[in-house]
């Protein structure tokens, strides 16, 4: 049986929980897809968690834990705080990056938790990760497909400079020298991230990344669950 679900922009927040009890151990084969040309995933961060305990919140500031994924890709302070509130994480299941089109495949007992999450910073980007926002883990075995969407976590501008992004030796195409596409932040709380503007000149322009490349438009990954 194949179902469906198209991610939407749910509300979340890094709250502590209680474990809940009430479900059955859940076995899952978790696939997940780049969807991107250009666009690295830094390393992923799943989560299992119940109803409160969630990663982030549309509409709101981030936290200082998905500030430091958001922006330079560390996933430890959310995995400490989804940890330490009775849930359940994956690390890193791809052992490294994401490269563009790349697919990464793991198991992932939940146990008695009700929701899935996934986090990662995006790279090229400011403070852009891709997210899956307290997705409902089905009681019915299956295998079901979740379309994630590129977020902004709204803690820095978008300036598009090479010099305010990590710069590890895989992102490829950066110009240098460029006056910053983003002079002040329009929104500095969680949402729809607009993808990258990029420009065609290396040397100067307003943006250091190459839209031949660096340009993407929502779905950025496709997550494939199977219940077993």
């Amino acid at each position: 049986m194949t179902k469906t679900s198209k991610q939407g922009l749910c509300a979340l927040s890094l709250l502590g929980c209680l474990v809940s009890g009430n479900l059955a151990a859940a076995e899952l084969e978790i696939t997940v897809a780049n969807a991107t040309k250009g666009i690295y995933f830094t390393p992923l961060l799943i989560a299992a968690h119940d109803g409160s305990n969630t990663l982030f919140e549309t509409g709101t500031a981030a936290s200082p834990e998905l500030q430091a994924m958001a922006e330079g890709g560390d996933i430890s302070g959310l995995s400490s705080a989804v940890s330490n509130a009775g849930g359940d994480v994956v690390e890193n299941p791809a052992a490294g990056p994401l490269a563009p089109a790349g697919i990464t495949t793991f198991d992932f007992d939940t146990g008695s938790q009700e929701y899935l999450s996934l986090t990662a910073m995006l790279l090229p980007t400011n403070d852009g990760f891709v997210g899956l926002n307290s997705w409902k883990i089905p009681t019915e075995a299956g295998t079901y497909t979740i379309n994630l969407n590129g977020y902004d976590a709204g803690t820095e501008i978008n300036d598009e400079l090479a010099t305010s992004i990590p710069n590890p030796p895989f992102i490829t195409n950066l110009g240098a020298n460029g006056t910053g596409v983003e002079q002040t932040a329009s929104n500095t709380t969680v949402h729809i991230h607009p993808g990258n503007l990029g420009d065609a000149d290396a040397t100067a322009g307003a943006s250091d990344f190459d839209f031949a490349v660096h340009r993407w438009l929502n779905p950025v990954a496709v997550m494939t669950v199977v219940v077993k």
